[in-house]
């Protein structure tokens, strides 16, 4: 089931991308053409970033697709270099709960207090607040999954393959 949301995700990220491409040249052709523009440009294209930089994040950290540094652990032993993986792991989980307490205090704040952003259509706040809170939580549990069965293989006996792959792929 999280792959599934996982590809959800993903998904609606090369949407916001290419609804991105098409706000920005829309409202430039509009701006030079016309002499006109989209109203609040500014606003919707930071909200469509917010979605096209954190929905992906769950798809990879199932994927095994963050940035790591091996200069030295790739000299430590196989069970080292393991304990290595569900430390940083661990360190993941750790490191997003402040963003993920941040989070749900603005999105309960933008949807109690019902803040609009400034501008001529009036954008609610909330949509933003949500997809953060959403994307940052799925990424939690999926990393939080993927340390639990780091930890599972560990106890039985077999290494860690930390090869980045097409983990969203992999379930048809």
């Amino acid at each position: 089931m999280l792959r599934h949301i996982e590809r959800l995700l993903l998904d609606l990220a090369c949407a916001a991308i290419v609804a991105l491409g098409g706000l920005i040249t829309a409202s430039v052709v509009l701006r030079i053409a016309f002499n006109s523009g989209i109203p609040d440009t500014v606003v919707m294209v930071s909200e469509l970033m917010v979605a096209a930089i954190l929905l992906p994040l769950a798809a990879t950290v199932a994927a095994r697709a963050n940035i790591v540094v091996e200069v030295l652990s790739q000299h430590f032993p196989a069970r080292a270099q393991d304990w290595l993986v569900v430390a940083g792991g661990a360190f993941g989980l750790l490191a997003l709960l402040p963003l993920i307490w941040a989070g749900w205090r603005e999105t309960h704040s933008a949807l109690t207090g019902g803040g609009f952003y400034f501008g001529q259509l009036n954008l609610p706040k909330w949509p933003g607040r949500v997809l953060f809170l959403f994307a940052i939580s799925v990424c939690w549990l999926r990393l939080a999954v993927q340390v639990a069965g780091d930890v599972r293989t560990i106890a039985s006996g077999r290494h860690i393959d930390t090869a980045v792959g097409p983990a969203i792929e992999e379930e048809a």
